[in-house]
């Protein structure tokens, strides 16, 4: 492998509407840069819409894993390079580095797995010329290396944390759930369990405090449709001294089937500071009391 296999595929801004109650890029508008920088990516190696579109064929992604390095504000401009990290019969593992254009540094990291997918939603063998077209790609990926750890057996212990239904213009040009729209319910469930051990919106406010992000691993298992009524349950699987990770569940309810998870970890952020800050006694011991156990 080497490294002349990296493309450029994002340039752009952080605008004001994309920014949170932290001040700073929201999650799902990260997942939004990705899945620009993935159909750039699928768009050079043969794959993108219009393969699609006459084949009947495309890839979906099936799992994620990104860390949240440094922060991107309001104005910051960015850059997102990307390319192949493996080549599988009827898979692709891409990566993609998120930079701030303006001082170089290393933003975000994104692996993810794409699978080749036909009209059935059955995998399919890519052709020999789309294997040499992503081989054409490969780099070296020198991002931290995910740990993959035991999930609850059950959603014992699991709150509803967030509840709506799809709506047509989510759906992205292969005609399924755009991933930011995925993310912007994560990001609703995160809220409303934080606050059900205290670390609400009033708590942040009147503290100027917050939660900040450091890593999600995400799995797709399914697919949803606009019009398809959506849950998502959440369980706090730990809680450190400023740390903390849950895991969201999202379920299609005209189905009863799991279309997507996420493990967010992520640290109580002293606003002013900008650093962590360790959770107040009382909070820690609420969270604690209500941990799901993964074991």
């Amino acid at each position: 492998m080497n490294d002349t296999g990296w493309l450029e595929t994002y340039r752009g801004t952080v605008f004001r509407w994309e920014v949170d109650s932290n001040d700073h890029l929201t999650v799902a508008y990260y997942f939004a840069r990705l899945g620009d920088a993935t159909r750039a990516v699928l768009h050079r190696l043969g794959l993108g819409a219009g393969y699609t579109e006459r084949t009947q064929r495309g890839c979906a992604i099936a799992e994620c894993f990104v860390r949240y390095v440094k922060e991107l504000r309001v104005g910051d401009i960015m850059h997102v390079t990307s390319g192949v990290i493996a080549v599988e019969n009827d898979a692709l593992v891409l990566g993609h580095k998120l930079f701030n254009s303006e001082t170089g540094e290393l933003c975000t990291t994104f692996e993810q797995r794409l699978v080749h997918l036909g009209s059935d939603g059955k995998a399919v063998s890519f052709t020999a010329e789309h294997r040499r077209a992503a081989e054409s790609r490969r780099i070296t990926w020198d991002a931290p290396a995910r740990e993959r750890r035991p999930r609850p057996a059950t959603l014992d212990g699991f709150g509803d944390s967030a509840r709506d239904t799809v709506k047509p213009g989510e759906m992205d040009a292969f005609g399924r759930l755009d991933l930011h729209a995925y993310i912007h319910r994560f990001s609703a469930a995160n809220a409303h369990a934080l606050a059900a051990f205290g670390l609400s919106p009033g708590y942040m406010r009147e503290g100027n405090r917050g939660f900040s992000t450091f890593e999600f691993q995400c799995a797709f298992t399914g697919s949803l449709a606009a019009g398809d009524p959506v849950v998502v349950r959440t369980g706090l699987v730990h809680v450190g001294n400023s740390s903390m990770r849950q895991l969201h569940v999202m379920t299609n309810e005209r189905t009863g089937e799991e279309v997507a998870s996420l493990e967010q970890a992520g640290v109580h952020l002293d606003l002013a500071a900008r650093r962590p800050a360790p959770l107040p006694d009382a909070l820690r011991q609420r969270a604690q009391a209500i941990v799901v156990r993964t074991s």
